[in-house]
């Protein structure tokens, strides 16, 4: 066993996990609690390595929300508006086809689509959409709609949810997105975002989406009044559908943007608390390969350091975003591929640019033997 597992609090934790014996919830709140957050990473970290080996990956995607009107008031949602707001938008399909346009100028390879559930729009606007954008060009992955959008789509089309899903599959939908997990019980989805979908209609989305061949993403929003046992609670059943479907290609735990919402929270979730975190999942859940360090709630740096606690991915170029920059995240910018690539040769991890299904799509040219990157940063400092 490694050395500083054997002398840590958490050596039989390791035994457990070297046997490959799953973990119990009791366990995954051990590591919550462990003092030696060094020691959950090193284990996150093997855990890791034995999925993946010393890679980390990321895609050159692009992020467009359609719209921001919507039908909800989720108390903790900095991003949704009403008509009457005059910071409201809406974009025609003639406008997200010239920015899928752009896109593909900027080797983009995956649109990432979510918005509002909006008051007006027709179910056709989104097969339209959808339609349109595969015109452009039928290799750029669409990966749209979380699981409530679904829902929504279901009562504009009159139709049954998996119904709904065939029909935006058969439109040009390539994925769904994760988001919309929140956190699962339902006490804390009322005091969060009430009238959104419950944790089971979330999860038969994902479901039913599985069972028509489909792959998606799954997340977790966590550090507002959750407690931990919310959080395994959460992951438990993530883990379960996954054992049922296998249609989860990664898991991606979002930290909670505490600005600019109706939601207060006393201690927002910290570096500490976001590592240990992203390492108790890489753990708990021994049934995904791919955990993502989302950069944009974590900022650059963080995630980084997340490499060493059970990310094995950075997400992507994003190039827009707006639902957490109008929470209260850093301005956004966007990161070129080359600085992702730079960001993960720091680490010394060696990139690799994956598609939508974490599939590696080709030799970063920043790819180097692993330690390389990271022993010349140390040589010339």
């Amino acid at each position: 066993m490694d050395f500083v597992l054997e002398q840590s609090d958490l050596s039989d934790l390791a035994k457990k996990i070297e046997r490959g014996t799953r973990l119990e919830p009791e366990d995954a709140l051990r590591l919550f609690r462990t003092p030696n957050l060094n020691a959950l990473g090193r284990l996150a970290t093997l855990a890791t390595e034995a999925k993946v080996g010393n890679r980390a990956s990321y895609i050159v995607n692009r992020y467009i929300n359609y719209s921001n009107y919507c039908i909800l008031s989720c108390q903790f949602c900095s991003f949704a508006r009403k008509k009457r707001d005059n910071d409201g938008f809406e974009l025609s399909i003639g406008q997200m086809v010239a920015k899928a346009r752009e896109s593909l100028e900027l080797g983009i390879t995956e649109l990432h689509i979510v918005g509002g559930l909006h008051p007006s729009l027709p179910f056709s606007y989104y097969t339209d959409m959808l339609k349109a954008l595969k015109l452009v060009e039928p290799k750029l992955h669409l990966k749209c709609f979380t699981a409530v959008e679904i829902y929504h789509l279901a009562r504009l089309n009159k139709q049954s949810m998996p119904q709904t899903l065939a029909s935006l599959k058969e439109a040009g939908l390539d994925s769904l997105t994760g988001g919309g997990a929140e956190i699962f019980q339902q006490d804390i989805r009322d005091t969060i975002a009430k009238g959104k979908e419950t944790a089971d209609e979330y999860l038969d989305v994902h479901r039913a989406w599985h069972q028509l061949g489909g792959r998606s993403t799954c997340t977790m929003l966590f550090g507002h009044v959750e407690t931990l046992e919310d959080r395994i609670d959460h992951l438990a059943q993530l883990r379960t559908l996954q054992d049922e479907t296998g249609g989860f290609t990664a898991f991606i735990p979002l930290p909670y943007q505490p600005e600019n919402n109706e939601v207060p929270v006393s201690y927002p979730p910290t570096g500490n608390d976001i590592l240990r975190t992203l390492a108790v999942s890489r753990l708990f859940l021994d049934n995904f390969d791919h955990l993502t360090a989302y950069w944009v709630g974590l900022g650059m740096k963080l995630a980084q350091v997340a490499l060493s606690y059970g990310a094995n991915d950075l997400h992507g170029t994003i190039v827009e975003e707006h639902i957490f920059e109008m929470a209260g995240a850093d301005t956004f910018e966007g990161q070129a591929e080359d600085a992702l690539v730079k960001a993960i040769c720091e680490t010394g991890r060696a990139p690799i640019q994956r598609n939508s299904f974490y599939e590696p799509v080709g030799e970063s040219p920043g790819d180097s033997p692993p330690g390389s990157a990271l022993e010349d940063n140390l040589a010339t400092a």
